[in-house]
């Protein structure tokens, strides 16, 4: 990395850490009592601050697919994402997304890096789905950076998505990452719109993962979709996981716990933040989300000492 560019993205993390960042450089539209919602990038679309993630579903009814679909969509959350990767996820939410498709932004996401491969899976999602495009399509959680080169290669399935683009199957094209080395070489390969990653006051603080990233995104103007707003800690041994089967780590279930998570998140420049694979949170986000406030100053260090002391999902050592 060059010297100038370093320096640049050193200062903007320096400035994101500096936290609670501002929130004037991304358009916000609230209403008391209401969810907000932020603009995506410059994709000119505006997203509800919490999203239905769509892990959330696997194992599911019908009906309670349905329900906690249509539950969010009227609380005001217009956006639903979702993977293959989420067992039975896909084929539940098509039927219960269905009624509410014109007014959803939809977003799924891929895990295949050839080109081949991620032209058929797309094509069966949006079956799935019961749609014929998705408003953002990403590759799904991008960690190492040989996993970069191979979707950047001669078949890789970088082409896919940009024919999808061109077809019009796909809106948007964006990537969720769970590395820092991935996410930022990510961003320097291709334009995209949008970049789904890890924002947490652990993670933040006692994994020092997440500011360098932010940056970056800031810096290109990418729409920031935060994973991880709710996630406490990895699970304890001893815990009992039945409530939250899809959930591979620990959730916030505490109210208050749970604000201060998504505060934290929401006090950053991030479009929105979406739910973990838990019916629970998700009720909970919905009941939270209509109150936020971004944190006040006398609470970022007490939000900060809270995080350090707790154990991050995600660390982030970079190579001397």
């Amino acid at each position: 990395m060059k010297r100038r560019q370093f320096l640049k993205q050193s200062a903007a993390a320096a400035m994101l850490s500096c936290f609670p960042a501002t929130l004037s450089a991304i358009e916000r539209q609230s209403t008391p009592g209401t969810i907000e919602r932020r603009a995506l990038g410059k994709t000119g679309e505006k997203l509800s601050i919490v999203a239905f993630g769509g892990f959330m579903l696997n194992r599911a009814t019908a009906e309670q697919a349905r329900a906690w679909i249509r539950e969010a969509f009227e609380a005001g959350v217009n956006h639903y994402d979702v993977a293959p990767e989420y067992g039975t996820a896909e084929e539940l939410m098509g039927p219960a997304l269905e009624p509410f498709r014109a007014k959803a932004f939809l977003s799924c996401k891929t895990a295949q890096r050839r080109q081949a491969e991620a032209g058929a899976e797309l094509d069966r999602s949006l079956k799935r789905l019961r749609t014929d495009h998705f408003d953002l399509y990403q590759f799904h959680h991008v960690t190492r950076l040989e996993e970069v080169e191979m979707i950047f290669s001669e078949d890789g399935a970088i082409k896919a998505f940009e024919k999808a683009k061109k077809d019009g199957k796909v809106r948007f094209l964006g990537f969720s990452a769970h590395s820092v080395e991935a996410a930022l070489a990510l961003m320097e390969r291709f334009s995209f719109d949008s970049i789904m990653f890890p924002v947490n006051y652990s993670t933040w603080h006692a994994g020092n993962f997440g500011p360098q990233v932010l940056a970056k995104a800031q810096e290109k103007k990418m729409g920031i979709l935060a994973l991880k707003a709710m996630a406490k800690q990895p699970w304890p041994a001893e815990a009992d996981r039945s409530a939250h089967p899809n959930c591979w780590y620990q959730p916030m279930t505490d109210p208050e716990e749970a604000m201060m998570g998504l505060r934290f998140t929401l006090s950053h420049p991030v479009t929105t933040a979406l739910t973990p694979a838990s019916s629970t949170c998700l009720k909970l986000a919905l009941q939270l989300a209509p109150r936020f406030a971004p944190l006040k100053p006398e609470e970022v260090e007490v939000i900060k000492q809270k995080g350090l002391a707790t154990r991050p999902l995600f660390r982030y050592q970079p190579k001397t």
